[in-house]
């Protein structure tokens, strides 16, 4: 009763059980809003981690094509001794406004200065070029240097094939944005991301190469990676524009909070769908895992651009000699993404004779394929100042042991006189060609020199043979026979029973040959040479 002596009435109090459940609601309301901001920060954090991994891949993807286009200019100059005309040719088409260098020069090893330059002078001090030139005279890689305290910041790279000391050096410079501002376009895959990419480990503005950020105090999420970038390294900072895991999940928090309290009596139903919307971040976080794992791979293993590499280190067309046919086919491994050291070269060696070359270095990857291109280079070169097979492998054996290598490279010179029907033929290391003619086949007896790169004497011995009117020869590399598991010469016995017979064309025979021939196991790439006299 009041002081009036009138009855409360009790309804305007909550009971016990009401306030148990309103006290339980609001704590089930309180942990569930708590648990999904902690849930969708975690979320955010680990997006936020994969998307910096797949932002530092695309980065360390760009070194490939800059240490090609070294590496190509590299071993044209150990090839043709500095020549510096060739190697303006080579670079001319890279280097200029909008292209891929604004300079590219070649130093010999241990010069003050360069001996030939293609665009803008370059910005090296001697004390630069010197702690550069060595690093790149001691790395596999593509040796970087930071020019971030000029008036026109940039990056300077240099690659050298050679570890002697009486090699080639090419160096090239790029240049960043003077104010280092620049952003992703809107339809990339990265457009909700700010960022900031440092030259190095630190995060010092001074080395700060570019940036889409206003201001370098990041206050907000952030996530940074170390970028292999050649043989220095990249400090990549990123932080989302906005929730990478969308609008809704950015506001379940706050709708559990508000609306928490209204509906604590759903709170069972409540609890069903953060369970549901947490197996479907959890989903979502697998899924991103997933593609992370795939992009991942595509930029470690791109056949497709191996081949194409591949392809364009051998040459675009083959020359027409009168009275012979020439075809050849070059077949990338079924097994491997990289490289490979097989090529082969048909070139004129006069009005009616025609020198064919075709050779395997030892390995995989981008050493391997500069390998090939030095030899290729040198081989033209040798072979223009004296076609006899026996001398160019020599001179080839010479060039290679007189520097230091890790490899070794078969190689096989044949010289064609098409009118007398007469062949000159030398192989270091490799497989004898196959000779078709009529109905027989057969393999040439060339005696196999020691392989170019093995240390001892570099002589060769030459074989003549004469051939018959319509005659067809077959060179090759061992991936066209080779299979693990069986000798070698199962596999030339199978190739001469599929090469001998039949009423294919040339061509028709040398794309037939692979596909005959391949089998699951195949591991190694393939170059394989016809030519037919035509009377």
């Amino acid at each position: 009763m009041d002081s009036r002596g009138v009855p409360l009435d009790s309804s305007r109090w909550l009971s016990p059980g009401a306030i148990v459940t309103l006290v339980t609601g609001l704590l089930v309301t309180t942990a569930l809003a708590v648990t999904t901001l902690l849930l969708y920060d975690q979320n955010e954090n680990r997006l936020l981690g994969l998307r910096a991994r797949e932002l530092g891949l695309v980065l360390s993807s760009a070194v490939l094509p800059t240490q090609t286009t070294l590496a190509s200019g590299a071993a044209l100059a150990d090839a043709t001794a500095g020549n510096v005309s060739r190697f303006r040719a080579l670079l001319e088409p890279d280097v200029g406004p909008g292209r891929q260098f604004i300079s590219a020069s070649l130093w010999p090893m241990g010069a003050g200065r360069p001996s030939g330059v293609v665009g803008t002078p370059p910005r090296l001090s001697a004390a630069q070029a010197g702690e550069l030139f060595s690093r790149a005279r001691h790395s596999h890689s593509l040796s970087v240097l930071g020019l971030l305290s000029s008036s026109r910041p940039g990056l300077g790279y240099a690659f050298s094939p050679s570890r002697s000391e009486k090699g080639f050096v090419v160096y090239a410079e790029t240049l960043v944005p003077a104010n280092r501002r620049s952003r992703l376009e809107s339809n990339t895959a990265f457009s909700d991301l700010d960022y900031a990419i440092y030259f190095g480990h630190s995060e010092r503005a001074g080395d700060l190469l570019v940036t889409s950020l206003r201001s370098l105090q990041i206050t907000g999420r952030r996530a940074s990676a170390s970028v292999p970038f050649g043989d220095r390294a990249l400090t990549l900072v990123v932080t989302p524009r906005g929730s990478l895991g969308g609008s809704f999940f950015r506001a379940l928090p706050w709708l559990v909070a508000v609306f928490g309290l209204a509906l604590s009596i759903l709170a069972c139903l409540l609890s069903d769908r953060l369970v549901r919307g947490r197996r479907g971040a959890e989903a979502l976080a697998e899924n991103l895992d997933r593609l992370a794992a795939e992009n991942e791979l595509m930029f470690t293993e791109q056949r497709s651009i191996a081949q194409t590499l591949q392809h364009a280190l051998l040459p675009e067309t083959l020359p027409e000699v009168r009275g012979l046919k020439v075809s050849a086919l070059y077949v990338a491994a079924t097994s491997s993404v990289e490289l490979g050291g097989d090529w082969y070269d048909v070139v004129a060696a006069g009005e009616h004779r025609a020198l064919l070359v075709i050779g395997d270095v030892s390995g995989h990857g981008l050493r391997a394929a500069t390998a090939m291109a030095s030899l290729r280079h040198a081989t033209l070169a040798y072979a223009a100042a004296d076609p006899r097979p026996a001398a160019i492998l020599g001179r080839l054996a010479q060039y290679v042991n007189a520097a230091s290598h890790d490899y070794f490279a078969t190689v096989l010179c044949a010289l064609i006189d098409v009118e007398a029907h007469h062949m000159t033929l030398a192989s270091a290391g490799h497989l004898p060609p196959l000779l078709l003619a009529g109905g027989d086949a057969h393999f040439l007896e060339v005696t196999a020199g020691a392989p170019i790169g093995v240390a001892g004497e570099s002589h060769y011995e030459e074989i003549s043979i004469d051939v018959p009117a319509n005659t067809r020869l077959l060179a090759f590399t061992d991936g066209l026979v080779e299979r693990r598991g069986e000798i070698i010469d199962t596999g030339l016995a199978r190739l001469r029973e599929a090469a001998a017979g039949g009423t294919l064309s040339l061509e028709e025979l040398v794309a037939m040959l692979p596909q005959t021939l391949a089998s699951d196991g195949h591991h190694d790439d393939t170059a394989i040479v016809g030519i037919e006299w035509q009377s």
